[in-house]
């Protein structure tokens, strides 16, 4: 099992594992969006967090069972305005598990040829969080914190989805502002013979809070 240790960073990650900022992806690939309704009943589009890509290359040293991808890039959004402080959102996808909108994950065969999606408010300043690095290393199957692959920590997870893996877990973090109500995480979760077929479209998202 894999955890992660973010750091702010003191150069671009253009291409690199990171933690928020902007993901670098294909053109081909586009920044996920949730459609939402508002109180005259007019529709938009409102992007969805991105939460980190994982340049496969830094991990696979510590994939020993080749679970993940040993090349190109990963990436995770969510909806998670709520829980970093915006409660006006109108995208909370509430506990238990999610609807497909409210989160994604894509992948990139090759970190060559990657172009970084830009999102900024209107007055062109960055709306996103600043973006910090990733380290990463071995650890317990079911340990606490961010954490790639293996069991959820919270067993009440792992109930409610029997079978799954962990593919990205999310704790809280205070210097976010990233808080999952009283005490949560925000687990992506895939079946062993969906991750074999790298079929990322068969994730699931659960978020659960004692």
């Amino acid at each position: 099992m894999i955890q992660l240790q973010t750091e702010p960073a003191d150069s671009p990650l253009t291409g690199k594992s990171k933690w928020w900022g902007e993901p670098d992806m294909p053109q081909e690939l586009n920044w996920p969006e949730i459609t939402v309704t508002d109180e005259d009943g007019e529709e938009y589009h409102d992007p969805l967090t991105f939460v980190c890509q994982i340049r496969c290359e830094d991990i696979a040293a510590l994939d020993s069972e080749e679970l993940l991808p040993h090349e190109g890039m990963l990436y995770f959004f969510a909806a998670l305005d709520y829980f970093l402080g915006d409660f006006d959102t109108p995208a909370y996808p509430g506990m238990g598990r999610w609807q497909p909108e409210y989160f994604c994950v894509l992948y990139a065969p090759s970190c060559t040829e990657l172009h970084t999606h830009h999102l900024n408010y209107p007055d062109n300043s960055p709306a996103t969080l600043p973006a910090e690095a990733i380290t990463f290393s071995t650890c317990s199957e079911a340990a606490d914190g961010l954490r790639l692959l293996g069991q959820p920590y919270i067993e009440e997870v792992s109930e409610a989805v029997p079978g799954a893996l962990s593919l990205l877990q999310i704790d809280g973090e205070d210097r976010w502002n990233l808080i999952f109500h009283d005490c949560g995480t925000l687990n992506y979760l895939i079946q062993p013979k969906h991750l074999k077929k790298r079929q990322w479209d068969k994730v699931s998202c659960y978020l659960f809070s004692f």
